[in-house]
């Protein structure tokens, strides 16, 4: 075994699988389907400010669209369009490479949470640590009609649709605009379009090939991501539209004052 795979299965796999197999045994009534929720939420609340950060500033590249379409548009030499358009980042404090940052950091605890649902029906004893014990029995039933260590259509779409409502919800507003015949090829355009409507259908396809404790996660994961998204989202409304009545009082009060 190299290295790396030591390193993975003990900073990440052996520890959510053994708080996977703690939780389980201290919930009422062994309910995976419950560990399985608040496992998902403890780590996503331990990772929150690397995600806050993340959302953040997609939230402020949304905000400054129009501006750089300005400079997309207005500039054709690319180095002078490179260098305005850092500018820009700057002045916003944008790290446009914050979300790659994020990504790399989160990918191997996602890895990890999936590998652990994927096999929490069959805990290989040996993983957990001296002072976990496994329960006597496990109860896998999820809402009463849902075998977590099956498959299952019901959660699999579930999955699927969550993921495709979080992809709306944290694209900016020319995502969503139907392709025009006239424009030139927007591969940045074309490649939101592809993740909006191919990865829930990828999403769906894995979730129905796998046991549902893994839908169940990734449905959580998205609800809660849906959710995050949402709360930055209005709350960088609120500050626009008081920076916007700010702006507009200031403008009234000039318009006075010159009068």
């Amino acid at each position: 075994m190299s290295w790396m795979s030591v390193f993975f299965n003990e900073v990440f796999y052996r520890p959510l699988l053994n708080a996977l197999v703690y939780l389980t045994g201290f919930l009422p009534y062994n309910d995976l389907g419950l560990a399985v929720i608040v496992l998902t939420v403890a780590v996503r609340l331990i990772i929150f400010p690397l995600t806050h950060r993340a959302i953040k500033t997609q939230n402020k590249m949304k905000m400054i669209e129009p501006e750089l379409k300005k400079i997309k548009d207005g500039v054709k030499d690319r180095e002078e369009q490179a260098r305005r358009t850092m500018e820009l980042y700057r002045s916003h404090g944008i790290n446009p490479f914050s979300g790659i940052l994020f990504l790399f950091l989160q990918l191997p605890i996602l890895i990890a949470m999936y590998l652990v649902f994927r096999e929490s029906s069959q805990i290989n004893p040996s993983y957990l640590y001296s002072f976990i014990s496994a329960p006597s029995s496990v109860n896998t039933i999820f809402m009463g009609f849902i075998d977590l260590g099956q498959k299952s259509i019901v959660l699999a779409f579930l999955a699927a649709l969550s993921q495709f409502v979080q992809i709306k919800l944290s694209q900016p507003p020319s995502a969503s605009k139907p392709f025009s015949a006239k424009e030139a090829p927007d591969f940045g355009k074309m490649f939101s379009w592809q993740m909006t409507y191919f990865m829930p259908v990828l999403i769906f396809f894995i979730a129905t090939r796998f046991p549902s404790a893994v839908s169940l996660y990734w449905t959580t994961l998205n609800i809660f991501a849906i959710v995050h998204e949402g709360a930055v989202r209005n709350k960088a409304k609120k500050i626009l539209d008081t920076n916007v009545q700010r702006s507009d009082s200031k403008n009234s009060n000039t318009d006075r004052e010159s009068s």
